[in-house]
């Protein structure tokens, strides 16, 4: 054989296939968002319903709803940190023992609002709500497509849809976290799901820059790393692996080492920082003592309403574990609502830190695809009529942090 003719036929191949790959990776997303898309729109109208109807409130009353969902309550704070970084401290104006820092919110979402802020015309308030309203919608894709994975596009379409109308889903739109961490927490649950450790372990790591409790998509990562080494011994050759779980609990991690650093209180300050807020975890002690007095007392509207968000939650998690869904799903799940029920104080903000909860909703996600139209309709009204008054009255009556 001459030299000529010992050149691969073929060599040109690879190159075709590597110019082809984004091609194809672009037309699989594009493949991926019509058919979700339907679910989206749904999910947008849920939504604007939502806003629409606190902000007719909010006009009727003398207030501007823009101030309401993107500057209030923890959405000062983290307007504040766009603007100016870290480092405010404030006693608390009606508790000795109370000392605000600012070392209490992850970093994620205010550097979001201010890269925006410094590449566009929009103010920190306006930044905010694009950043929060933008992460809805890509919290509502992961959503769908984890569904769509797991049980298909009707049960998925559902399960975005009930998410959009949960009682307190008004915070969805508001310069808050939640809708941030929950879809970082989505798409890393879908690269659990998908066998994408890489992507997995990086979005697990973004994720837990957002918020406290995002260290549950972190403990999705290692469960699902643990169930693989446990089905399949020889995937412990696979460095993507190792990697995706190395990387799935940095950003948490890392920025509880720098704030506790920053603070002056050592490595594990951060939670010196939260104690000082009146918030730690007791194992739900302080939340037991909240409910006992619900109901040897009176108090606000908005606690009942939690309570009645944490009972039907808790009651979902039953069912969820029934269900049996992949062993991440529900590791990330019942670290959620372990954080949510044994943390102290601000029983109000309960209901907000299950919003990342969303496959508490597969259940009932589930029945709708088996339920008569009738029932249907009925839920989803009944659903929608309570998440636009119940919201409406969170952020224009209750007075309450959420």
């Amino acid at each position: 054989m001459s030299a000529d003719t010992a050149v691969p036929v073929r060599a040109p191949e690879p190159r075709r296939a590597r110019a082809d790959g984004p091609a194809r990776r672009a037309e699989r997303v594009r493949e991926a968002l019509r058919r979700a898309l339907p679910a989206l729109v749904l999910y947008a109208a849920a939504r604007l319903a939502g806003v629409a109807t606190m902000a007719s409130w909010a006009w009727s009353t003398g207030r501007h709803p823009r101030t309401l969902l993107g500057h209030s309550w923890d959405a000062i704070w983290y307007a504040g940190i766009a603007e100016d970084g870290y480092g405010l401290i404030l006693p608390s104006p009606t508790s000795h023992s109370v000392i605000y820092s600012d070392y209490a919110f992850f970093p994620l979402y205010p550097g979001l609002v201010h890269a925006l802020t410094a590449l566009s015309p929009f103010s920190v308030v306006s930044a905010q709500l694009v950043v929060a309203w933008t992460a809805a919608a890509c919290a509502a894709w992961g959503i769908y497509a984890v569904g769509e994975r797991l049980y298909g596009r009707r049960a998925a379409t559902w399960l975005v849809l009930l998410w959009g109308l949960l009682p307190h889903s008004i915070v969805q739109t508001m310069g808050y976290t939640e809708s941030l961490m929950t879809a970082l927490a989505a798409w890393a649950l879908y690269a659990v799901v998908t066998r994408r450790h890489l992507w997995a372990g990086a979005l697990a790591l973004a994720a837990g820059l957002s918020r406290p409790n995002a260290i549950a998509v972190a403990a999705a990562v290692g469960c699902a790393t643990l169930v693989v080494l446990y089905r399949e011994p020889r995937s412990r050759a696979d460095w993507r692996l190792w990697t995706g779980l190395a990387l799935a609990p940095l950003g948490w991690g890392g920025y509880v080492l720098w704030a506790g650093y920053r603070s002056g209180f050592g490595p594990l300050g951060y939670f010196t920082v939260q104690r000082r807020w009146g918030s730690r975890f007791d194992f739900g002690a302080d939340a037991f003592r909240f409910v006992r007095h619900l109901f040897t007392g009176r108090d606000g509207m908005a606690y009942y309403g939690s309570l009645g968000v944490l009972v039907v939650a808790l009651v979902a998690l039953v069912f969820l574990v029934l269900e049996r869904p992949p062993a991440p799903l529900l590791a990330y799940t019942l670290v959620l609502c372990v954080i949510a029920l044994g943390g102290s104080s601000y029983f109000a903000s309960k209901p907000r830190f299950l919003l990342p909860a969303f496959p508490l909703l597969i259940p009932l996600a589930l029945g709708m695809t088996r339920a008569r139209s009738r029932t249907v309709a009925v839920t989803v009204g009944a659903l929608a009529g309570l998440s636009c008054v119940y919201g409406t009255y969170l952020v224009t009556a209750a007075r309450l942090p959420m």
